[in-house]
């Protein structure tokens, strides 16, 4: 992986860290600060699968090249 792939990685769980912190910290339910909290981790799960699939796909055309 280079390094833009990388950066993003650390921006994406950086980020994710601070929503999950955000949301522990708000004055709210304990389960819709759970909810909250399975829901971004779900969408950044996505997200990062999404880029693995894009880095493997990157990395098969340029073998392929």
């Amino acid at each position: 992986m280079g390094k833009n792939s990388n950066l993003l990685i650390a921006l994406l769980a950086g980020a994710a860290a601070g929503v999950a912190i955000g949301i522990l910290l708000a004055p709210e339910k304990g389960s819709d600060s759970r909810k909250k909290i399975t829901d971004t981790a779900k969408k950044l799960a996505d997200t990062l699968l999404n880029k693995a699939e894009e880095v493997i796909d990157n990395m098969a055309d340029q073998t392929k090249a």
